[in-house]
């Protein structure tokens, strides 16, 4: 399994790296939108009952409706439409007994498109306007790297210090000693890259964003992971050999990035994107 990952990995960083930093806005966003959509046709298998047919619409929709994204590029839609993450978190806080309500076919539609469009949209004007005086692809690693600490410091507090369940009817591995340690490292990261001078932001704002977007990643794990155990699957696919599912991948950063981007827009930090 481990031998799996690596290879997997090897064989992707190249091709996002070389994405991110070498293509511009339009290829960039289809390149980006092949591994939403792959994302897609996952969150529609974990969907109770359409069959391929239903699937494959479903997933012609998404793309249709993230062509029309880019194409009149909304400015509600990264900047307000992340808020459906309050409404995920009542979700998530509510479970199981609340799955009743949402784990129906029409709402999971509806959800799915709320999950990927808004974190797509945000991935691609990341990369293409860059933020806080950075350039794109260098915004756009800076803002992935508060959520890999934050998983990163969460992983080694909560094995040295868990003792305290976090959601424990969704995701019984994650602790609260975990994400506190895991919000402290990815706001530690952040504080240290500002004291370089790079950054065109002040700093007390800064730290807001980043916490907001380190909580939306660990809304975002614990959201999937919610779905999937509702579902009764272990990954949301096989698409990647070792590490599961499109989805699986992807998680925190579909609520991290559109909540991030949201961030940086509501405060009104210099080098914003819009």
């Amino acid at each position: 399994m481990l031998k799996q990952r690596v290879i997997t990995a090897l064989i992707l960083l190249p091709i996002v790296l070389g994405a991110v930093f070498g293509l511009g806005r339009v290829p960039f966003a289809v390149i980006a939108g092949v591994f939403f959509v792959v994302g897609g046709w996952e969150w529609s298998g974990m969907m109770r009952g359409p069959g391929q047919g239903a699937r494959l619409l479903w997933c012609l929709s998404l793309a249709l409706l993230m062509v029309a994204v880019e194409i009149c590029r909304p400015a509600w839609v990264l900047n307000a439409l992340p808020l459906w993450w309050l409404l995920a978190l009542v979700m998530v806080l509510g479970y199981p007994r609340n799955a009743r309500l949402w784990f129906r076919t029409p709402i999971m539609v509806v959800v799915g498109w709320l999950l990927l469009i808004p974190s797509w949209a945000a991935v691609v004007e990341l990369q293409d306007h860059g933020a806080l005086g950075l350039a794109g692809p260098w915004a756009l690693l800076f803002i992935l790297v508060w959520v890999w600490a934050a998983d990163t410091g969460a992983y080694f507090a909560g094995r040295a210090f868990g003792r305290h369940k976090l959601a424990p009817l969704v995701s019984p591995g994650k602790t609260v000693e975990g994400l506190v340690g895991g919000a402290l490292l990815a706001l530690a990261v952040v504080a240290l890259v500002y004291a370089t001078g790079w950054l065109r932001a002040t700093l007390p704002a800064l730290l807001i964003v980043a916490l907001m977007t380190v909580l939306a990643s660990v809304l975002g794990d614990l959201f999937e992971s919610m779905v999937k155990r509702e579902r009764g699957i272990k990954d949301s696919g096989s698409v990647l050999p070792g590490h599961g599912g499109m989805l699986d991948r992807i998680d925190s950063v579909t609520a991290a990035l559109p909540v991030a981007l949201a961030g940086l827009n509501w405060f009104s930090l210099p080098g914003g994107v819009l």
